[in-house]
């Protein structure tokens, strides 16, 4: 297997892909939490939970899966099938693999806790400004 520079540097970049996509799940999960301190942080938290219950809900794969295969191949590691979530996160959560209804549970799970987050936000907000 070639060990040049740009090898290197593919493999490091397909590894900073994986970093980038799990922070974002955890920032579409969770940065709601964010907005209880700061006020700007719906303008970018809310589309991100938009694109991440997009891609779940509607059954897709998001683009940062086929970057890091293709970053994978071009080092001469191995790709994976599927998604970013079923490779990585399900695995070990459901040793089966992502199915439909494990996409729209999750999607419900990322909507129905940022919503509630939401709602804790907008009750503190109203508080405040009276």
């Amino acid at each position: 297997m070639p060990w040049g520079a740009a090898v290197m540097t593919d493999r490091l970049l397909a590894d900073l892909v994986v970093v980038i996509h799990f922070l974002f799940i955890v920032f579409a999960t969770l940065g709601g939490l964010m907005a209880l301190r700061w006020r700007w942080v719906p303008w970018l938290h809310l589309p991100c939970v938009a694109w991440g219950a997009a891609v779940e809900l509607t059954g897709r794969v998001c683009p940062l899966t086929p970057l890091e295969n293709s970053l994978r191949a071009s080092s001469g590691a191995a790709g994976y099938a599927g998604g970013f979530i079923d490779h990585y996160l399900l695995t070990a959560i459901y040793p089966a693999g992502l199915t439909r209804n494990i996409q729209l549970a999750l999607a419900a799970i990322l909507l129905s806790l940022n919503a509630a987050v939401y709602f804790l936000v907008w009750r503190r907000s109203r508080r405040v400004a009276c």
